[in-house]
């Protein structure tokens, strides 16, 4: 059972004084709201060369109940799979805790390699605030979390939280530096509590989830270029792309590499698309067995090809929330000192929040 303990992060240094004292219960008046911007351009968070590479750990907070339109599948069939959205649904919190002060929680599994050195993590989450109810934008820049075998810690947001309210949604994104958290748990379940999204049922539909992204160095693994890229972008029919360039690489041929993003309200069987290209070669698509390549925003948690990794719950079809990581070796086959990835989008559209990547480096 993971009980609520304070733990406020307002980077490292903060968060390491924190971990050092003896904490109390969270006081129920709400964490003093972070500065908000309706759009935030994607910026550099993290940026290395060294031997080692990137993992992340990532679920859902919230899953269909009952379906509002007769066409709708069953939402038993949605959770296993199905096609499906979740504007045809009435929707609730994913609760997997023991705890009566969370609403809603779930947890999913940090695979950090043996001997490896915890250099940067970061967890980002974030939905929607308004469904079939309305949730205060204030408490967007708070969170709880977990480490494996612990007890929930407070974490507040240490830079500017997205806020966009606009087109039927009331859309946010949040995010922490945890790296001493995580530095002195390592790998096992995280347990992620208490995201600020609305329950219910509306055109737009609710969605909301949580990731924590984690740089490691490890000597037995290949030297690699490790970045990591966070904002919040709308992409919708008037604004259908949208594309980052990363420079500075030494990229060798035929090097291996991962690239990962979150995005939010991503539904299955429209049109959105996600691609990357070394220099000026041709552009590939960032798919997999569960990500076509005209679909790459279609609300699933996949590790390259395997289907995701162990989380409570495992619903394959999360109804809003994309976590995903891609295989990017066919466009590193030349090498190259650059990499471009763009993402397009059209009808409804849906919100972009991170990028990650790590891509071999000539020695």
């Amino acid at each position: 059972m993971s009980k609520s303990v304070g733990f406020t992060t307002r980077g490292v240094l903060g968060a390491m004084v924190c971990l050092a004292l003896t904490v109390a219960p969270i006081p129920a008046t709400a964490a003093p709201a972070a500065p908000e911007s309706s759009r935030i351009p994607f910026k550099q968070r993290y940026r290395a060369t060294y031997h080692g590479g990137i993992v992340r750990a990532a679920n859902s907070a919230i899953t269909c109940r009952s379906p509002k339109s007769s066409a709708a599948a069953s939402c038993s069939a949605v959770k296993k799979g199905a096609a499906g959205a979740n504007s045809d649904f009435d929707m609730f919190y994913v609760d997997v805790d023991d705890d009566p002060n969370t609403y809603n929680s779930s947890r999913a599994q940090l695979a950090v390699p043996k001997n490896s050195r915890v250099r940067y993590a970061r967890l980002y989450w974030g939905g929607n605030l308004r469904v079939g109810e309305q949730k205060p934008p204030k408490d967007n820049g708070r969170i709880l979390i977990a480490e494996p075998g612990g007890e929930y810690k407070e974490v507040l947001a240490d830079t500017r939280v997205a806020h966009r309210d606009a087109d039927g949604s009331d859309a946010f994104q949040a995010s922490a530096d945890v790296t001493p958290l995580v530095r002195r748990s390592g790998s096992g379940l995280y347990t992620v509590a208490q995201i600020n999204v609305a329950m219910g049922h509306s055109k737009v539909g609710s969605w909301g989830g949580w990731t924590l992204v984690v740089a490691y160095e490890n000597s037995r693994e290949p030297k690699r270029h490790l970045a990591i890229w966070d904002g919040f972008e709308t992409l919708n029919a008037a604004r259908k792309n949208h594309s980052l360039t990363v420079k500075g690489l030494r990229i060798p041929a035929r090097a291996g590499g991962r690239a990962g993003f979150v995005s939010y309200d991503g539904d299955r069987g429209l049109r959105d698309g996600a691609s990357v290209r070394a220099g000026n070669r041709k552009p590939v698509a960032l798919t997999n067995s569960a990500n076509p390549a005209n679909d790459a925003m279609n609300s699933t948690i996949t590790d390259v090809k395997r289907p995701g990794i162990k989380r409570q719950p495992s619903y394959v079809n999360t109804l809003g929330y994309d976590s995903d990581v891609f295989d990017i070796k066919r466009a590193l086959t030349s090498g190259g000192g650059s990499l471009t990835f763009r993402f397009s989008a059209e009808s409804r559209g849906y919100f972009l929040g991170a990028l990650f990547l790590q891509a071999d480096s000539r020695r």
